[in-house]
């Protein structure tokens, strides 16, 4: 654990955010898979640990609010993915679930975290999934925000995300050219969580003109990839999660059908399911105090916190 990274893989400026660092939360590095990685810590080591893993083209303070609200009695650790926030880009463009879930591997052997909680949104939630159920003695009890088996492959859900890849700008000239991107594709975003979003996803270009901080290119070729051996089944890692595990889902998502989140917790007794009405598929930024409330509940729940 280091507190600077060596901005290996990453393009010149790509450190800062526009609007400075987060105000809660340590910023801490260290080194995955040969890359330089950012994380987020909350709390006290010492604590019940509780690990985050955000979406596609998130970053690891997307989960502020919640950190701030669970960091009395947890130890959180938000970790900036290969390739977004202020982790390294990965030159060789290895942005598939397998180096994820290797990374995961090594960030847990790294902090020493023989047992923790594990909480993923969306591409967060897939690595979580297959992480959990590969490692049944380190994972005490999983949280999975809007996302489950097929949600990646088929369905509305995941045609609008293959569009909003591929179609996305390279650049604006603009900070409020940004933010109008940002409300075309999440027109249900809170002026909050839009405005974190702002902070933590763009970086300074040059002449005035703001750049992605997380690789444009590389997550959009690995996200439009035809090759199924690339594809993901999640219906053997949902079956053998062996750990108390919520699945989350927004009333609005067009992502993670209602259907199947029913059909897990029918074929797994440890899944249970919890709808929040009126959210999209990014619930912790569309009702982040219903989303919170429905954490703190699991967590405080005697399945988990015996």
């Amino acid at each position: 654990m280091t507190s600077r990274s060596s901005g290996a893989g990453r393009p010149a400026g790509a450190g800062p955010s526009p609007a400075g660092p987060g105000p809660h939360g340590t910023d801490r590095f260290t080194t995955l898979n040969g890359l330089g990685a950012h994380y987020v810590e909350w709390g006290e080591p010492g604590r019940p640990a509780l690990v985050m893993l955000h979406g596609l083209r998130s970053y690891a303070r997307t989960f502020d609010p919640l950190a701030a609200r669970l960091a009395d009695r947890h130890h959180i650790l938000a970790l900036d993915t290969r390739g977004r926030g202020d982790s390294d880009w990965d030159p060789s463009g290895e942005y598939y679930t397998e180096a994820y879930v290797s990374d995961l591997e090594e960030f847990a052997d790294r902090l020493g975290l023989d047992r923790f909680l594990l909480l993923g949104h969306s591409m967060g939630g897939t690595i979580a999934y297959v992480y959990t159920a590969r490692h049944p003695d380190r994972v005490t009890a999983a949280i999975i925000e809007d996302i489950g088996p097929g949600s990646s492959l088929t369905g509305a859900g995941a045609e609008r995300v293959k569009r909003e890849v591929a179609s996305t700008p390279a650049e604006f000239a603009t900070l409020d050219a940004a933010r109008a991107y940002w409300r075309s594709v999440r027109p249900g975003i809170t002026a909050e969580a839009l405005e974190s979003r702002i902070r933590h996803t763009l970086r300074p270009g040059t002449c005035g003109r703001w750049l992605w901080k997380f690789d444009l290119h590389g997550i959009a070729t690995a996200r439009l990839d035809p090759d199924p051996a690339r594809q993901v089944d999640l219906w053997p890692y949902v079956e053998a999660l062996r750990c108390p595990t919520l699945v989350i889902r927004g009333g609005a998502s067009d992502f993670l059908p209602a259907a199947t989140a029913r059909a897990m917790a029918e074929r797994n007794p440890r899944v249970r399911t919890l709808e929040i009405p009126g959210a999209g598929h990014y619930v912790h930024d569309d009702a982040p105090d219903l989303f919170s409330a429905a954490i703190e509940q699991f967590l405080t729940s005697p399945e988990v916190s015996r």
